[in-house]
């Protein structure tokens, strides 16, 4: 869906209800191949409304995005249910309407509003960093390999507070340079 604000004029008085479902697993899945492995069809419920020539879209979103895990790269269900607010004008003076934390995008003459790009982008946004698989969270021992294996943070502090520890047998040269303890 691509609208241009001259189009959207005819919303000022009552506004466009999008009420869809969006297939983007294509796009999303080309655009960010090792962030996204799939998507489930996207269920948009929104208004986009038009005043004084500035358009705005509201959208409650719902799908399902199958994402690898930060840990094992195993593919995890990410559930999402968000909603997004979106502002976009053609005069650069209507910025001054705004408050600092909405969302507006200024858009060049000639230019349209490009639902499904907003829709996709306001998707990957929703992705955590960090993702769990249900046997990680439940604490499925780390992924190990040749040579290799991950160690979780709890246990690379305690690591490093055991490297800290003096040999009590070395204990007393520690003393002779008391300035010297953090350096290495």
């Amino acid at each position: 869906m691509k609208w241009s604000l001259a189009e959207l004029h005819r919303y000022q008085n009552e506004p466009l209800h999008i009420q869809s479902t969006f297939d983007l697993n294509a796009s999303l899945t080309k655009l960010f191949p090792d962030i996204i492995l799939a998507v489930a069809p996207v269920k948009v419920d929104g208004y986009v409304s038009y005043d004084d020539g500035d358009a705005t879209i509201s959208a409650h979103v719902m799908t399902t995005l199958t994402v690898p895990s930060s840990r094992s790269l195993t593919p995890v269900q990410l559930p999402l249910d968000f909603d997004f607010t979106e502002t976009y004008i053609d005069d650069r003076s209507h910025f001054s309407r705004y408050e600092d934390d909405e969302v507006v995008f200024l858009l060049k003459r000639g230019e349209t509003i490009d639902f499904d790009t907003a829709l996709a982008e306001n998707i990957v946004e929703q992705v955590p960093l960090r993702v769990l698989s249900a046997d990680e969270k439940a604490g499925k021992p780390m992924p190990t390999g040749k040579g290799w294996n991950v160690i979780s943070e709890d246990d690379y502090a305690a690591s490093k507070q055991k490297d800290k520890k003096v040999d009590p047998r070395f204990a007393k040269l520690q003393k002779l340079f008391p300035d010297q303890d953090d350096k290495k």
